[in-house]
Order: structure tokens, then sequence, then C-alpha cells
């Protein structure tokens, strides 16, 4: 048996990372195991789909590397993989599950349905959904309501007895008793549309699905998917329901959480394999030990007995974590060409970027490359070396301890050996270390000469190693901002004084 396993989201809305670690399982296990990877649209919500969600999903795939073997784009033997181009074929099967009977039409109107339940809701009866009022109409109350021009719906004739079992990788059997199932659920609506139960199990039996991925919170489905495959006399796929994605604080994830779609985290500057490995491993291990996988290493080996039963936490610190590392992974020139959307939506750079801006962008990269976590942070780091910073605030330039007449005399120190070294061609690296024994003889901690400089120079105190940072803004540059911060300084203390 050749492995065939599909995705099928519906497009009403971005991309996130639950299903997006659907479609990975999904994925990995049939490259894994020599099979396909099908994709079908399941677009039957047509008030809800929408071609923005489409286009959203292909551009995921695509930037994750995701190619399936089947589906739309690409074609297959089972086309059209867009639910909303098989409605024919869905009628077709409801009608002979009528024919069978094992279906049946049904009269009620949407104000007698609304009846139903407000009386069910007044009485607090146990039973509550649809009374099964037309599933022994006669043929002549049928054709009553024919003639009435009542444009009828198909119900599933769900068995009023007895229980149905599925099994589950992960779960084992699971049962529910059939008067538990929702009662004769519709099939197929009045305009000749689906529903998702009807077409969802028509596909995957159609295109030879063998195994089912997808999330546990389909599991009360379940049972009347398998009623339906029995109601077919077809042999049901093999099925895997997937742990849930929670945060950290224990709940499903969620936009309270954070950013949940991919979109959100590709604006900010992840990079499609930090995600690709790890939402990989949010409920998967390979050994419990072994964090970092490349795509290559998961299609050989992802398997469904090493999926947890457990929730899988989305730790976003870890992501981040993930993200450092591939960041790092990258040369310089590949880097710096990643960082360049970036600097250009911030108007650091031009769009296109000069051959100039293209360069110092390639200087910046040795300076952030080991502290960037996602690649927008280059922006509030490095943006002093395009813009200048303005003019920095007096309680920034002061460090812990010192007042602005101390800091005013231990930066115009500082300054006058910080240039006369430069001028002089000292190493920078040499530059430090005498304005690091500098400070142990004004009597000050290394901050208390290296932050007011910090502060001019970059206008924060928190920066990319200070003296990579004058080298690449330019020594003119630097020492024109420590100029203005002794100037701020003076003001201050004559304020003051």
């Amino acid at each position: 048996m050749q492995v065939r396993v599909r995705y099928a989201p519906s497009p009403t809305g971005l991309q996130h990372i639950g299903g997006v670690r659907t479609a990975l399982f999904n994925y990995f296990f049939a490259r894994a195991n020599g099979g396909k990877f099908i994709l079908r649209i399941e677009d039957t919500d047509r008030e809800r789909s929408t071609v923005e969600a489409l286009h959203d999903l292909y551009d995921t795939l695509d930037w994750l590397g995701i190619t399936w073997d089947e589906g739309p784009q690409v074609g297959g033997p089972y086309d059209p993989y867009i639910q909303s181009e098989r409605y024919a074929v869905y009628r077709e099967y409801a009608r002979k599950l009528v024919e069978d009977g094992k279906a049946y039409y049904c009269y009620c109107t949407a104000e007698r349905l609304e009846q139903v339940r407000e009386e069910q809701q007044a009485t607090k009866s146990p039973y509550q959904g649809y009374d099964r009022h037309c599933r022994d109409l006669t043929p002549e109350e049928r054709a009553r309501k024919e003639a009435e021009g009542v444009s009828p719906v198909i119900r599933l004739k769900v068995p009023l007895e007895g229980s149905t079992t599925f099994h589950d990788v992960l779960m084992g059997d699971i049962t529910r008793m059939n008067k538990d199932v929702n009662p004769d659920p519709v099939l197929l609506k009045s305009d000749g549309f689906p529903t998702y139960h009807l077409a969802n199990v028509i596909d995957d039996h159609l295109m030879g699905i063998t195994h089912i991925m997808r999330a546990q919170e389909w599991i009360p489905s379940g049972p009347l998917h398998i009623l339906l495959y029995e109601a077919f006399d077809w042999e049901p796929p093999i099925y895997c329901h997937l742990p849930m994605v929670m945060g950290n604080d224990g709940h499903k994830l969620s936009k309270r959480h954070g950013s949940t779609s991919v979109k959100d985290f590709r604006e900010k500057g992840y990079l499609p394999e930090a995600l690709m490995n790890y939402v990989s491993m949010v409920g998967w291990s390979y050994d419990g030990q072994r964090e970092f996988f490349s795509k290559d290493e998961l299609e050989k080996v992802f398997s469904l007995e090493k999926i947890t039963k457990s929730p899988g936490v989305f730790d976003y610190k870890k992501l981040d974590w993930y993200n450092g590392h591939y960041i790092r992974l990258k040369g310089d020139a590949e880097l710096a060409s990643l960082l360049e959307p970036y600097l250009q939506q911030s108007g650091c750079i031009g769009t296109p970027p000069t051959e100039t801006e293209q360069r110092k962008v390639l200087e910046i990269v040795p300076l952030v490359k080991e502290r960037l976590k996602v690649l927008s942070d280059v922006v509030p780091m490095t943006s002093f070396i395009f813009s200048d910073p303005g003019f920095p605030a007096v309680a920034d330039l002061l460090p812990k301890k010192q007042d602005a007449e101390q800091t005013l005399e231990v930066l115009g120190q500082a300054y006058g050996i910080l240039r006369s070294m430069v001028e002089a061609g000292s190493p920078y690296e040499e530059i430090e270390s005498h304005l690091a024994a500098f400070a142990g003889e004004a009597g000050v901690k290394v901050n208390g000469v290296f932050q007011p400089i910090r502060v001019a120079v970059t206008g924060s105190t928190v920066s990319p190693p200070l003296f990579d940072s004058i080298r690449v803004l330019g020594a003119e540059t630097s020492f024109s901002r420590i100029e203005r911060a002794i100037d701020i300084l003076k003001q201050e203390v004559c304020a003051n004084g």
C-alpha cells in the first residue's frame, strides 16, 4: 500500500501555526514512506472562503519549501482538488445514500428547526438537536412536500442504537454511543452544496487517502465519519489525531499568546528553516535530545510513532532561539541580502539600495549576526549607522552613580584619548584597552567611560559592539556625535551650577 496523505485546509483565514504543523507532519510522513502528499482545498464554506486566504496558503507552503504531488496548480489523477469544483460528485453520492436507504430528504423549514430548538431549551430536554421529523415520511407525504415546492436537504440516517468505534494511532480505540452522535446531520444542503462531513469523506475515499493526520479537535467528528464510511460500504483510512498546540499557559494557542499566523512570523523576520524545524518539534521528538533538523533530514526520519500524545507547547522564546541559530548559519552576503528589505522598509536604505548602501549593509552584518533573534531586529540595532539618532537624553548619558559634572569630565578625557589614537591609526582593540585602563585611573567603572560614548554615538544604551560601530559609522561622524554629547553635558552642568 502506497501512503497517500492530504492537507485539506479551508481558505477562510491566514495559515496559522496549528495548520502548518498539520501540513508538515503529513508532508514529512509521505516523504519518509515514499508516498504522496496531496493538497486539497475545502472551500465549501462559500461565505467565509476568500481569495486572499487561498493565496496565503500557497505563499506559505512555497515559503516553507513544501511541494505537493497532487492538488491545485499541479493537477493529478483525481483532479479537481478544489471542493467547489466537485459539487456534482457530492450530489451523486448523497442521492445514492438516499436510494440505498442510508439517508433521507428533509423538508423542515428554518422556522420549524428554530421552534424545535427553542422548545428543547425551554423544557431542558435531554434530547437536543434535530428531532428526525422527516426520517420516516411516507411516499405520499414526500410527494406533497415536493408539490409545495419545498427544497429539501439530505440527512444521514444515524443508527438509533448501538455504538461506533474507530481506531486512532495515538489514542487507541475511541467509541461513542450512536445516540450521542449529532442526530441525522445534514449532508447536502437545499441549494445542492455539501456539508464539510460529506465532502470530506467522499474526497478522502475517492482520492485514495490512506492516513488522516488532523488536529485532536476533530475527534468528535470521527464516529460520524465512520458511519458515513459504513453507509457507503467503504474502508476507512487510518486515523492519527495530532496533539493540540498550546501556549505556555496551558491553553490552546491563540492571538492572546502572540502572533499565530505564519505571515506575521515572516514579516517579523523568522527564517523558513527555523519555523519549519521548530514547529515540527511541537508534539514530535526524534530521540528526546536532538533539536535541529534540516528539511531533508525530517523527510527521512519522521514517523507517527514519535508523535507525542500530550499537547505540544509553542514557546516563542524557543522559536527565537531556533531562529538565531539559523541566522548565524548564514554567510555574511546571504544574511545581508535578507536584512536589506527590513532596512528599506524603515527608510534606512533606498529601494533599490545603492552600491554604497549595499556595502554598508554587508559591513554591519558582523556587528549584529550574533545578536539577531529575528531579521527585523536589525533596524533598531543599526539605524544609527544610516541616520542621525538626534540629541541624546542627559539621563541616558549618565552612568549609575555619576552626575553630569563627573560624566562631562570623564567623557572629555576619554574623547581625547579616542580621537588621538584613531588619528594615529591605532587598532580599535588597542583603543578599547586604553579606555578601560583610563576608567581605573579616573576612579570610575568601565561602563562609566563607555556608556556616555555609546549613547553619544548610537543614541542608545544598548547597541552592537561599540568600537565596531564606530568603525562602520566612520570616525568623523562618531567624533561629531561625541562632541555634541559633550555640549549637552556642559549645558546641563551650567544649568545646575
